[in-house]
């Protein structure tokens, strides 16, 4: 299905261009997270939209549906704008996008992202944008702030409980393409994650990191078990369904994961893993990631840890916590959240067990569990030039300040400290706007590499 801007929108924004003041020759807009359940957010997202719709051309035929469309729907539709869009600058939308850097982690409640209309008899095209371009920033950047938080939550645990904090890149593993509601959600979320961490069975997340970001391969996985892998052998045959994972995948320096509670996983670790596979786990070279995928998360994880290190033994680290051996580790991939990763490892410190044991899938939590009120999100008007006088536009109802709106033509500073603030351009004074021209008129000015995106956010 070809994709057209024209008809990616909300129905009542077809009638806008009629309620403009007259001599409204330009409008500036702009996005920001005005809160919510997080107090910073990774911006991120944006090259994907423009490069996918904003780089090429509205057609004749494009506003020829639209024009039916429109009419069967009981909205009105401007027909003259969209053609004159067409004949005077060849179907690309004549607007200009600022953006910060994408991977900039910033301060919530502050401009992200920056719309005008470069032409001045499309004043109505800024706002016209709002639906597509505001679903194509919150979604991926609230992802990449779930991921970014957990990524600092194991952060912390692995500096308190490990020696290294070298395998934190993969710590979190997205298991969330099924859950997601379209292949194009689990690609811009996939890609979001991928920011932050390199684990990911997300197909789709790194094709858009490769595709919209240069990114040769953003994302990594191992072979791993599913329980019909593992029950179409029978559960008299449950050992050798294990021992073949090993033959087939097991050799130095590979990883397999194994889920191991198709029946009963204390039975797995003490009996299948722990006994008649020891030696062939040991001797393999390589490291087998025993995976639980039912009962309460903290509780399983930690008694899954204390089992197999009653097993295979543990090492006791400089930090004072205990270590399984290299060829065993453990993955939690069920009712994994931001807040169950915290209580999981919270428990593993309790007990003295290591962060290293470790790691995370998330699903639904991940890609599914958000939407735009996770952070607030908004696309505002903030000034208008009539009969060529700006301006401000702005919102501030009594009934909710939180949603008061901000005035003028914007720009992003830092702060000394290294946040960074919203001020009026007029204010900018000697200060550097972080703000960066990403879009003009059918021309992507900015390209951000995939490497330069977690390199902001990992600052």
């Amino acid at each position: 299905m070809k994709n057209s801007i024209i008809l990616n929108v909300d129905s009542y924004k077809t009638s806008h261009y009629l309620q403009y003041p007259a001599g409204a020759t330009q409008v500036s807009s702009y996005i920001e997270s005005r809160g919510g359940a997080f107090e910073k957010a990774v911006f991120f997202g944006l090259q994907m939209f423009i490069k996918e719709y904003l780089t090429k051309p509205i057609t004749a035929d494009d506003i020829e549906e639209a024009k039916l469309v429109y009419q069967a729907h009981g909205v009105p539709f401007n027909e003259e704008g969209w053609r004159y869009i067409l004949e005077k600058h060849e179907g690309y939308l004549p607007i200009e996008i600022q953006a910060a850097p994408e991977g900039t982690v910033m301060d919530v409640k502050n401009v992200m992202v920056q719309v005008i209309n470069t032409d001045r008899n499309c004043a109505w095209l800024t706002s016209y944008v709002e639906t597509a371009l505001l679903r194509a920033v919150w979604y991926p950047t609230t992802v990449a702030t779930v991921s970014w938080s957990c990524r600092n939550i194991i952060k912390r645990y692995l500096e308190e409980t490990a020696d290294t904090i070298e395998g934190l890149p993969f710590k979190l593993h997205d298991f969330g393409a099924r859950g997601a509601s379209s292949e194009e959600t689990a690609a811009i979320g996939g890609a979001a994650h991928l920011v932050n961490f390199m684990g990911t069975d997300t197909v789709s997340g790194i094709m858009a990191a490769r595709r919209y970001y240069g990114a040769d391969m953003a994302g990594f996985s191992i072979p791993a078990a599913e329980h019909s892998t593992i029950t179409s052998w029978g559960k008299e045959a449950e050992v050798d369904a294990y021992a073949n994972m090993l033959d087939q995948f097991a050799e130095p320096g590979k990883l397999v994961a194994v889920v191991s509670d198709s029946y009963d996983l204390w039975n797995a670790i003490d009996n299948l893993w722990g006994e008649a596979l020891k030696t062939k786990i040991e001797r393999s070279g390589g490291t087998l990631v025993v995976r639980p995928d039912s009962g309460d998360p903290v509780a399983i994880v930690t008694e899954t840890i204390e089992r197999l290190m009653r097993k295979f033994g543990f090492t006791v680290n400089s930090k004072g916590y205990r270590v399984l051996p290299a060829c065993i580790r453990v993955i939690q991939g069920d009712g994994i959240s931001l807040h169950t990763i915290e209580a999981i490892l919270a428990a593993m410190k309790a007990r003295k067990q290591s962060a290293e044991n470790i790691a995370f899938g998330m699903g639904g939590e991940l890609l599914q569990k958000v939407n735009r009120d996770t952070l607030k999100f908004a696309m505002k008007a903030s000034a208008i030039c009539v009969k060529g006088i700006w301006r401000d536009v702005y919102k501030d109802p009594i009934t909710d300040q939180g949603k008061r709106s901000k005035k003028g033509l914007l720009a992003l500073v830092k702060d000394l400290d290294g946040g960074f603030q919203t001020v009026r351009r007029q204010d900018l004074g000697n200060r550097e706007d972080q703000l960066v021209t990403v879009f003009r008129n059918g021309d992507l000015m900015k390209e951000w590499t995939f490497d330069e995106v977690r390199a902001n956010a990992a600052q």
